[in-house]
């Protein structure tokens, strides 16, 4: 935003480890007399936004590329014969190494989205308008960078914090270090409590951007990452009883329809829309990457293990359905078309399968679901199962099942756990409920289990302890060694 080496900057990723920066403008735009009017500010946000749906040439943050990490280089998921990036198959193996381009380009999209949001919260003060305004915009922009950090923290630990635009080309200016993980959830939770101070609602023509209730949300995940159970239980109730409006809906696919995106289910998505910015890999590819028509054709994004995952869902447990497609209508031929096994489905666009580009299917990443069983298991963890677990975990799973989500149903209650059993009925659903979710590794991570899990499947047997972080970038320690060791294991 001040100068051509800012934009440049925002594209490489440098920004990890940049402390001041000096240049004289010549032919661009400053920030000095880009930051003039409110005007200005919104659009200033709303390129912040933009860092998590919107990378031009590139497959974007939250479209797919950190699906290779948080999903494809999990259990569930792997790469398919459609998947030819020796790197992505690295991460479905589990054998990706320091140099992969797929974990530089999810470092380099945060750190993109982090100093956007920088840049916003430094300059929007000085810009004329309403201070109520400016406020809100501001902590728009600390709700983006806490969610990002918080992406950053879980997949590589301690991380550089950088919290103020670039203004010195002087490289050592440029360098910062790791800070610790506690030094980093500490900024997360700073960033996130004020964004709390958000509106809880805002125009149909704003729909999509942060509220008070997605800050409490995804504090309740720092928290439970944390594994700190009151904070948890505190902040995943007061979303619950805030008045925020927020419920299940009745049916699961309602979740993944395009007609029905920020709904009462959807606390915080990343929005999407058809060939976004006019580039067919900048916005989300899944649609693409899970459907290669009606053919035998393997996708690129694939299950790992039919019998793991598609086969433990209970007969009339809707989610299966809608997570994975056995088979699907070919509107050409009027027939249903089998495949060779089950393709990925919350992202396909049933309505427009002919043309498989960028789908406008929202990106959920926390819905009220995730809410409900992260309270459950913050009260179990306490002192095990209560009469409220029973209910939070019920609730999710009668809407599974298409019953009346707050009547007691014995055909498909959890009754009868104790601490133990009632752990691993919570992980059970989280596996069958948040598919292609961004959910399941950190998932795994969280509980202690992700060697174990993965181990269970055969094509990722070369998973071990180091699995549990992904390594720093090359390119980034190549600028700053010292100041950024790699994680153990690389």
């Amino acid at each position: 935003m001040k100068k051509i080496l800012i934009t440049f900057l925002l594209t490489t990723g440098l920004l990890s480890s940049c402390a001041d920066l000096e240049v004289t403008p010549t032919s661009f735009v400053t920030e000095d007399n880009y930051f003039v009017t409110q005007d200005d500010a919104v659009a200033s946000v709303t390129a912040v936004y933009a860092s998590l749906s919107l990378d031009p040439g590139e497959q974007s943050l939250f479209g797919r590329n950190l699906y290779f990490l948080t999903d494809m280089a999990s259990d569930y998921a792997a790469a398919g014969v459609s998947a030819t990036n020796p790197q992505v198959r690295a991460l479905s193996s589990l054998t990706h190494d320091a140099t992969s381009d797929r974990v530089q380009v999810a470092w380099r999209q945060i750190y993109a989205g982090i100093n956007r949001a920088n840049v916003s919260i430094d300059n929007i003060p000085k810009v004329s308008g309403s201070e109520v305004i400016k406020t809100r915009l501001i902590n728009e922009a600390k709700f983006i960078r806490g969610l990002l950090y918080f992406q950053a923290v879980r997949l590589w630990g301690g991380v550089p914090i950088v919290l103020h635009e670039a203004t010195s080309i002087n490289l050592e200016n440029l360098k910062t270090n790791r800070a610790t993980v506690d030094e980093v959830y500490a900024q997360i939770i700073k960033d996130l409590t004020d964004a709390e101070a958000l509106p809880a609602t805002y125009a149909a023509t704003d729909a999509g951007r942060a509220t008070s209730g997605a800050a409490k949300a995804i504090l309740a995940k720092v928290y439970i990452t944390r594994k700190d159970w009151p904070n948890t239980i505190a902040k995943a109730r007061e979303v619950i009883n805030g008045g925020y409006g927020y419920a299940l809906f009745e049916d699961f696919q309602d979740i993944f329809t395009k007609t029905k995106k920020n709904g009462k289910e959807h606390i915080f998505s990343v929005q999407f829309e058809p060939n976004q910015a006019g580039n067919g890999s900048s916005g989300s590819t899944f649609q693409a990457t899970s459907f290669t028509g009606f053919t035998a054709t393997e996708p690129a994004d694939i299950i790992s293990d039919v019998a793991l995952f598609y086969d433990i869902y209970a007969a009339g447990d809707k989610r299966r359905d809608v997570s994975y497609a056995k088979q699907l209508l070919n509107p050409s031929t009027g027939t249903l078309y089998t495949f060779p096994k089950p393709i990925f489905k919350k992202y396909l666009d049933l309505t427009n399968l002919a043309t498989p580009g960028n789908v406008a299917i929202n990106f959920p990443v926390i819905r009220y679901a995730d809410v409900l069983l992260s309270l459950a298991e913050a009260i179990n963890e306490q002192g095990g199962p209560t009469t409220e677990t029973y209910e939070l975990i019920n609730q999710v799973r009668r809407r599974a099942f298409g019953k009346p989500i707050t009547t007691p149903d014995a055909t498909v209650d959890l009754v009868g756990l104790n601490q133990t059993t009632f752990r691993a009925a919570i992980q059970e659903e989280r596996k069958k409920e948040f598919v292609q979710e961004g959910q399941r590794w950190f998932d795994l991570v969280r509980w202690g289990t992700l060697v174990t899990e993965v181990k269970k499947v055969t094509a990722k047997n070369s998973v071990s302890e180091r699995n549990n972080l992904y390594p720093i970038p090359q390119s980034e320690r190549n600028i700053n060694p010292e100041g950024l060791p790699q994680n153990p294991g690389y």
